[in-house]
C-alpha cells in the first residue's frame, strides 16, 4: 500500500497542471510544421513558456506563502487560494501577451490560452463544487490532440491512446491520495477535453 501511495504522489507531481503548457509546446515544437524553427528559437519559446506558467507563478505564490507565515497544506484550504490563483492568471496573460506582440505563431498561442481557459473555468466552478485541476490538465491534452489531430489531419490514435492512458493514472492518482472522489476526477476531466477543443478552435 505504502508503494501504491508514493507512485501516486509521483505521478501527481510530475503530471502537475502547471507542466502541460510547456510539454504541449514542445509536442508542438517537435511534431508539426513548427520544427522547421531554428533549434536556439525552440529553446527560447520553451524557456518562455516554462518561465512564465511554472517558474514565476510557484515564486510568486512561495513568497505570498511566506509572507503570510502560511504552510504548503494551509495554502490548499479554499479561502487563503484566490490570490495564488490571481498571480498564476496574470503570469499566463502576460505571457500571451507577449506572444501576442511578437506575432507568435497561433498554435503557441492556443497552448497557453488552452491551458489558462482550464484553470478559470476550474476556479470558477471550484466556488461550487470542487474539481480536479490535475484531471482537467490530462483531458485538456487530450481535447486539444482531438482538435489538432482535425487541423493537421493526422492520425492521432497512439497519441490520444497515450493521453488517456496518462489521464487514467493521474485520476487514480488523485482518488488514491484521497484529494479528490471519482466525480470530481471524472468532471475535471471532462471539463479538460471540452476546454481543450474548444480553445484551440477559439485561439
Amino acid at each position: 500500500m505504502k508503494q501504491t501511495i508514493l507512485i501516486a504522489r509521483i505521478l501527481s507531481t510530475v503530471f502537475r497542471p502547471s507542466y502541460y503548457p510547456t510539454v504541449g509546446t514542445f509536442i508542438l515544437l517537435s511534431f508539426t510544421y513548427l520544427s522547421l524553427f531554428p533549434w536556439t528559437f525552440k529553446l527560447w519559446i520553451l524557456a518562455l513558456v516554462y518561465g512564465f506558467t511554472f517558474c514565476l507563478p510557484t515564486l510568486g505564490i512561495y513568497i505570498y506563502r511566506k509572507l503570510h507565515g502560511w504552510s504548503a497544506a494551509e495554502l490548499r484550504l479554499r479561502h487563503k487560494r484566490a490570490v495564488p490563483y490571481i498571480i498564476s492568471i496574470c503570469s499566463y496573460l502576460c505571457l500571451m501577451h507577449i506572444f501576442a506582440i511578437t506575432h507568435m505563431p497561433h498554435f503557441l498561442m492556443a497552448i497557453v490560452g488552452i491551458s489558462l481557459l482550464i484553470q478559470c473555468t476550474c476556479i470558477i466552478i471550484n466556488i461550487w463544487w470542487k474539481v480536479s485541476m490535475h484531471s482537467a490538465g490530462a483531458g485538456g491534452v487530450i481535447g486539444a490532440l482531438i482538435a489538432y489531430s482535425a487541423i493537421f489531419g493526422f492520425n492521432p490514435i497512439w497519441w490520444l491512446s497515450l493521453a488517456i492512458f496518462v489521464a487514467g493514472c493521474v485520476m487514480t492518482s488523485r482518488m488514491l491520495l484521497r484529494q479528490h472522489t471519482l466525480g470530481q476526477v471524472l468532471g475535471g476531466t471532462l471539463i479538460g477535453i471540452v476546454c481543450g477543443i474548444v480553445g484551440t478552435i477559439l485561439m
